[in-house]
């Protein structure tokens, strides 16, 4: 007997669904109310990611609001350096800091016991699956090794993430080290998710955009790529989404250099370009948040024009980064409600 249809999977098997099925980034977040309560009772926020009581209602809260067709795993991209005991921790206000790592720290890396420490995470997924509705799509994730070496290197967020760019120029060696060997980790990470009943998995790489073309390739794809040949080998069906946040341009050729089943697209991507790249496949996105947060016609504009683009191919509705916290929990109802009625 077959199981149950799964929009999103559907779509990133190449069909073209009316309305397209719709999640969105960061949709258990601070935007909820119910959120932030569970948030303030569970001490740090690394506590929440690895109480799988906790992590699994914070991921189940925007479903029951919304029914959005798929659910993410609450979780963060910085659990695998804090798997690598780089004292990950988050600033109220400031975001994560971790100790910086240089040539010396790189060399004694070791991620042996990665599993084991994230081991809460997939039991998270595996409860997960057993709580969603049928029909709701579970996905997995983590950061692109590219995105996660930023902040292992500066300690933290930057700018234009300038620290990891001289360090790369600086001790090239030392750096694709680091690169691989987040990529075996994530594979492998990836592969637990899967194995634990997500669906999918969404290779999240934030900072593409501050790469040129020579170091989105050495940078950015062959590290995805590295990841996504490890998932295929070990898991043929497994379906990936990658997302490079700003990679302009660099996006055309993404798809077939990386193996991604779909991509993700943020909200600065050209209709015209995005309806290029749709042509070799499934694309996700790519609302600008900040239309969330604006709501009315400009909300209506925005939905109404990505329907209109990228409708008539396939294509899995969602922003083109995180819902922000300023987004109104209705005006998202609103949302939900305009696209789906999109098919009617």
């Amino acid at each position: 007997m077959a199981g149950p249809t799964r929009k999103i999977v559907e779509v990133l098997n190449g069909r073209t669904i009316t309305p397209p099925p719709i999640w969105l980034m960061r949709q258990a977040g601070r935007y909820l109310p119910e959120y932030r309560e569970v948030r303030a009772a569970a001490g740090s926020f690394l506590d929440l990611c690895y109480t799988p009581d906790l992590a699994v209602e914070v991921t189940l809260q925007p479903i029951r609001r919304y029914q959005f067709d798929a659910a993410i795993l609450f979780s963060d991209i910085l659990v695998i350096p804090d798997a690598l005991k780089r004292n990950v921790r988050f600033v109220q206000g400031e975001g994560p800091r971790m100790d910086p790592i240089d040539e010396a720290g790189i060399a004694a890396l070791d991620g042996s016991t990665m599993l084991s420490h994230l081991a809460p995470v997939l039991e998270t997924v595996r409860r997960l699956r057993l709580e969603l509705p049928p029909e709701t799509a579970l996905i997995g994730f983590c950061g692109a090794p590219w995105t996660v070496a930023t902040y292992m290197i500066a300690g933290q967020g930057t700018p234009d993430q300038a620290p990891a760019r001289l360090f790369a120029y600086r001790y090239p060696e030392a750096f694709e080290k680091l690169l691989a060997l987040l990529a075996e980790m994530s594979a492998e990470y990836l592969i637990g998710q899967i194995d634990a009943g997500a669906d999918v998995v969404q290779i999240f790489d934030s900072w593409a955009g501050v790469l040129g073309e020579k170091e989105f390739e050495e940078f950015s794809i062959k590290p995805v790529r590295r990841i996504i040949d490890i998932i295929k080998a070990a898991r043929p069906n497994a379906k990936v989404i990658a997302f490079a946040k700003g990679a302009g341009m660099n996006l055309k050729h993404y798809r077939a250099r990386t193996g991604a089943d779909a991509i993700g697209l943020d909200w600065s991507v050209p209709m015209s370009f995005a309806q290029e790249l749709q042509k070799d496949g499934p694309v996700q996105g790519n609302l600008d948040p900040m239309r969330v947060v604006a709501g009315g016609k400009s909300l209506d504009d925005g939905i109404d024009a990505i329907l209109q683009g990228l409708g008539q191919g396939p294509l899995i509705f969602n922003l083109g980064h995180g819902i922000t916290p300023q987004a109104d929990p209705q005006t998202v109802a609103h949302l939900v409600k305009r696209v789906r009625g999109s098919g009617v």
